[in-house]
């Protein structure tokens, strides 16, 4: 299944436009690449819809959030919605502030997504849930079946709960990935990037939750391979092997 899903993301590299936060942008495209996809990135509000119109697929990561993004957001995914698209939303610190919670529900409110991703601190929150947070990770005890649930059935579309084991829920169906590395936890962006080949798994045929399945399969193998390479250090040399091993072999 993942063979099959993954080689058509290689074979028809959707382009998928990123409307996402800046630490990770460069960490994103390559991330990106290396599976197969092909990232194109624009945030002014003037072009964000000419630039979806042009994609297959639409990212929104509001992980450095300001008003203009907001708005451009708003544009971009009302275009991915008009053209038929897959969107994933990935509402990175929803849970810090009350800014990044009232925009949160202002994309909502007009963008409907096909798969919202984050941890269970920031999905719980889009629930009126409380997990406890630290900054944009999720720290405290949680049941991420039911959140996925409930942020499935409030929002009428897919979710997925990343963390040590990744829960998913779409049309109604639960499941569980338990690939990855304590590794990725020690880097910046390894989620952004998740939302990323996500969205671009979706851009291709398939079940959804067969694809997503497939994504999160791969992405934590890989993971898994970069961890035991011979020349790892520490989160440094993982980053590159982890890129590598992305664009590597399906299993």
């Amino acid at each position: 299944m993942a063979v099959n899903m993954i080689e058509r993301v290689r074979e028809q590299r959707p382009l998928i436009h990123h409307i996402t936060n800046a630490v990770v942008m460069n960490f994103t495209a390559n991330g990106l690449l290396a599976f197969g996809g092909s990232p194109i990135m624009a945030n002014a509000k003037q072009e964000v819809a000419d630039v979806t119109r042009l994609s297959q697929g639409l990212l929104l990561n509001i992980g450095t959030l300001h008003e203009d993004q907001v708005k451009a957001m708003i544009h971009a995914g009302k275009a991915a919605n008009e053209i038929g698209i897959p969107v994933v939303l990935d509402p990175v610190g929803a849970p810090a502030t009350r800014y990044r919670s009232d925009a949160c529900q202002r994309i909502l409110q007009e963008v409907k997504p096909t798969v919202i991703k984050g941890n269970a601190g920031e999905l719980a929150h889009l629930v009126d849930q409380y997990v406890e947070t630290k900054g944009v990770d999720s720290t405290g005890e949680s049941d991420p079946e039911a959140i996925v649930r409930l942020v499935a059935e409030k929002y009428q579309t897919g979710a997925v709960c990343t963390g040590e084991k990744d829960v998913g829920c779409i049309d109604g169906e639960v499941f569980v990935n338990e690939t990855g590395h304590p590794l990725l936890a020690q880097i910046t962006g390894s989620g952004c990037l998740l939302g990323s080949l996500l969205t671009a798994s979706l851009a291709v045929e398939g079940n959804s939750k067969d694809k997503v399945l497939a994504t999160l399969s791969h992405y934590g193998r890989a993971a898994e391979q970069a961890a035991v390479h011979p020349d790892l250090e520490g989160p440094g040399t993982f980053i590159p092997r982890f890129v590598d091993a992305l664009a590597g072999r399906v299993e």
